[in-house]
């Protein structure tokens, strides 16, 4: 390994001389102390180095050792349930062998190198392989299949396959390829910062059920696609990410909390054992991962952060499964970027933020995507990437936000005065959008209903009226208005109460299939429609306000899924009405 020596230190920044023959990325270990560290820019023999540990206590002329190896995340068996820094060191191993706090210069291995896998063989002796094929499975948890695939590179003949109990870093298979016999095990590298290649990339068509009414219904997100929740402090960004991390129909979650508050991460894995998983009932932390690198632990590794969680959900992505990657916050990141960037005293753009942040944000969200993975047989994956960002004082107009709406596709504002309402998700519906509506057109029409969408647009349009009746009401007091006109403000406050509006914490509001908020939506609408034939017959506003069938529309939301045929009861009775 070969050293160099430091002759600057300026806080996470460490400048070295003697870096001839290491490349840009490239990661290093700094001082007696091994600090990790990565090269982030050179200049002749000179490298400046970003530390992801304390630099407390290092100083010049102490030694910097040169890898020659890019930041890389190590994959394999074991990564499902695991707690990881930004540099993907294991929290709960490091907590079992050093205490609460990480010690200076750990090197810890990210997969467990003792635990024993039952390896399975998908392929046989003598069989023609190559990069991106299955060559064997491994049950990792109840939830999920780890397939082990043929590395990157790699396309020959098959001269061995085992079966059994095996460490990770045991031979599972041999294959002959150009000339060469090879030694396969369970485990890969991958430098983060590089994108993982894939055979297609494919549009994406499915959607990404969450189980939030709001964002199901009016604004959903695409497998594959990319979205962000911009938001003011304190208008819940965390807690709906957390809620699309237990809810969603993804098959593997990955969650990355950059910068964000500890106890907010704490909170997170306290309640993934607990809760199951809606389709086997399992715990959710089965088929989760978490990166956890929160605002105490160093600045420089919220950067890396990021790159190690979406370089684990593209792994899982090309064994053929459906993942989903929060990142909590990118402005966390960005302002790490800002840090680093002004210690490399670079030119500052907009706020201080380095001229490259666009460029930083868009590569990021890039590496979403619905995909044909590599390999023989057609195997589709996708990755799924939503990121909320903390702007100061809620404004849309920060660099971060400016920067990430230019590339994601759906945007879901928080209004910090429907979160200090108690209204969640406090989404404004005025606000946000989604670009997938035509993605999804055809497969909501062929597994929901072809009336859904139709009554999106009826929704849409009475809560754009209320916007505009409101300001008349006013101005002019709500007399002014016809009966009809203020049927439709009851109308759409019941739909942000009753529909839009849901608990949390309640066992059953908590999540709503796409066929529940259908039928839910269809019910609302079809009320409204009844009520205004209803006062074109005659009947007095008070009288059509306070009937009995209205109570039962709006407690709709805490029907059980498996009880949904009582949709079809109060259909029936509002025809009656007629």
């Amino acid at each position: 390994m070969k050293e160099a020596r430091i002759i600057k230190v300026a806080g996470p920044l460490v400048v070295a001389e003697g870096c001839l023959g290491a490349k840009m990325y490239d990661m290093v270990r700094v001082s007696q102390d091994r600090l990790i560290g990565e090269i982030i820019e050179l200049k002749r023999d000179l490298a400046s180095i970003q530390v992801y540990e304390e630099t407390a206590g290092i100083g010049p002329n102490d030694p910097v050792y040169l890898t020659g190896e890019p930041l890389s995340c190590e994959l394999g068996p074991g990564l499902i349930g695991s707690v990881y820094d930004g540099i993907q060191r294991p929290l709960d191993i490091l907590r079992l062998k050093y205490g609460d706090f990480v010690v200076k210069g750990i090197n810890l291995p990210a997969l467990d190198r003792q635990k024993t896998w039952y390896f399975k063989p998908k392929v046989s002796r003598n069989e023609l392989v190559e990069e991106g094929d299955i060559l064997g499975e491994v049950e990792e948890t109840a939830l999920v299949t780890h397939r082990v695939l043929v590395p990157l590179g790699i396309k020959g003949r098959v001269l061995e396959i085992y079966e059994g109990e095996f460490k990770i870093d045991d031979t599972v298979a041999k294959i002959e390829s150009e000339g060469k016999v090879l030694e396969i095990n369970m485990s890969r590298k991958w430098p983060v910062r590089k994108g993982r290649p894939v055979k297609e990339r494919l549009s994406p068509n499915e959607p990404l059920v969450t189980g939030q009414r709001v964002i199901d219904t009016l604004f959903p997100i695409a497998k594959g696609g990319s979205g962000c929740i911009p938001g003011p402090f304190g208008s819940g960004k965390t807690v709906f990410l957390h809620e699309v991390a237990k809810w969603s129909n993804a098959d593997i979650i990955v969650y990355c909390a950059c910068g964000e508050r500890g106890n907010e991460v704490a909170d997170l894995l306290l309640t993934l054992p607990e809760l199951k998983d809606p389709s086997t009932g399992r715990p959710l932390l089965e088929r989760t991962v978490v990166i956890a690198n929160t605002s105490n632990m160093p600045v420089a590794a919220r950067e890396a952060s990021v790159y190690t969680a979406i370089t684990i959900a593209e792994y899982f992505r090309d064994m053929g499964y459906a993942v989903a990657l929060m990142a909590d916050s990118t402005s966390r990141w960005a302002e790490a970027l800002r840090e680093i960037s002004g210690r490399l005293q670079e030119m500052p753009g907009e706020e201080g933020y380095p001229a490259y942040l666009s460029t930083r944000i868009a590569q990021f969200y890039e590496r979403a995507g619905k995909v044909v993975c590599l390999g023989k047989e057609k195997r589709l994956g996708s990755l799924t990437v939503m990121g909320a960002v903390s702007p100061p004082g809620g404004d849309l107009s920060c660099p971060v936000v400016q920067a990430t709406l230019r590339v994601v596709k759906v945007f879901w504002s928080l209004d910090d005065r429907l979160a200090s309402a108690r209204h969640f998700p406090a989404i404004n519906w005025l606000l946000s959008y989604s670009l997938y509506h035509q993605n999804l057109k055809e497969f909501i029409k062929k597994h929901i209903s072809e009336e859904f969408l139709s009554l999106k647009k009826e929704l849409m349009r009475i809560l754009e009226e209320e916007a505009e009746l409101l300001e008349i009401a006013r101005l002019v007091g709500i007399e002014s208005l016809s009966l009809q006109e203020r049927l439709l403000l009851e109308t759409a406050k019941s739909i942000r109460e009753d529909f839009l509006h849901q608990n949390a914490f309640h066992p059953i509001d908590t999540y709503s299939s796409l066929r529940k908020q259908y039928l839910m939506l269809k019910s609302l609408l079809m009320l409204h429609k009844v009520a205004s034939q209803l006062l074109d017959k005659g009947f007095s506003l008070k009288e059509v306000l306070e009937l009995p069938i209205r109570e039962k529309i709006f407690r709709l939301k805490y029907i059980p899924e498996d009880r949904l045929e009582e949709f079809k009861d109060l259909e029936e009775e509002l025809e009656k009405l007629l």
